[in-house]
């Protein structure tokens, strides 16, 4: 069994072995996948963080030994864009990507040499209250919608759940519909409280958006960007247009 790790801030995950083909998640710096498949030059994966699969460009990840899997750190990075020196240069990060690899500031991934010497948040100590959830969020204001996005480069609404999640040391699975099958439901929107997750579904009844309740009439979501909107039975209302926009099927809570 073979496993890689990425060597830029975010590699595209692709539907097919193409970048002619969409972008349905992203492997991050820090994050460990299984190999699965070669085929020219791009590599099949499947992460470990959420069992996502999708083919990523090969000179964008190295190859990683079973033995480094076994002493990573859950840290991740707390700078809004994290340094990372790399050999001779620098690269960026954003918010939240994993320093999996890092001891004392320190890493090593095939014969990249790397230093971090920035700010680290730890999920093993993150409160999950009103405070810590609003700080959280409030990083990712504006960032621009992105279809398989997961970072404040750009976002999708379950890529915008899930990383938050991961901040609070929650693991959910990549998309919206998953992301709907676990936690507790909430009866009434009257009762949900700052953290419940709310999913809105189509015409055809299928789950296709998620955003995270603030309080009881307020969620913050990626729609065109990260936004906070109001919300009533109904679904979610514009506040910027007055238009409802997303119809409201049903609200989880995870803690």
């Amino acid at each position: 069994m073979l496993f890689v790790s990425p060597i830029v801030p975010v590699v595209p995950m692709r539907a097919e072995a193409s970048h002619r083909y969409e972008m349905i998640s992203q492997f991050l710096f820090g994050e460990v996948a299984e190999l699965l498949e070669k085929y020219n030059d791009f590599y099949k994966v499947r992460l470990l963080h959420d069992g996502y699969e999708g083919w990523c460009q090969a000179n964008q990840m190295h190859e990683i030994s079973e033995i480094t899997l076994l002493n990573g750190s859950l840290l991740l990075n707390g700078d809004t864009f994290g340094v990372v020196g790399m050999n001779d240069s620098n690269m960026h990060i954003p918010f939240g990507l994993p320093l999996f690899f890092f001891e004392n500031g320190k890493a090593e991934i095939g014969h990249y040499k790397m230093k971090f010497e920035g700010n680290y948040w730890n999920p093993l100590k993150s409160n999950f209250n009103e405070e810590t959830i609003k700080t959280l969020t409030t990083k990712y204001l504006n960032t621009s919608y992105l279809w398989g996005g997961r970072t404040i480069y750009g976002i999708d609404c379950s890529g915008f759940t899930q990383q938050i999640f991961r901040l609070l040391n929650i693991k959910l699975p990549r998309d919206a519909y998953q992301q709907a099958s676990f936690g507790e439901i909430v009866a009434f929107l009257q009762e949900a409280t700052c953290g419940d997750l709310a999913f809105f579904d189509n015409a055809e009844g299928k789950i296709t958006h998620v955003g995270i309740m603030l309080d009881e009439a307020t969620i913050i979501h990626a729609s065109g960007k990260v936004r906070v909107d109001d919300i009533d039975n109904y679904g979610i209302i514009n506040r910027d247009t007055g238009e409802r926009t997303h119809q409201l099927r049903i609200i989880k809570r995870y803690q």
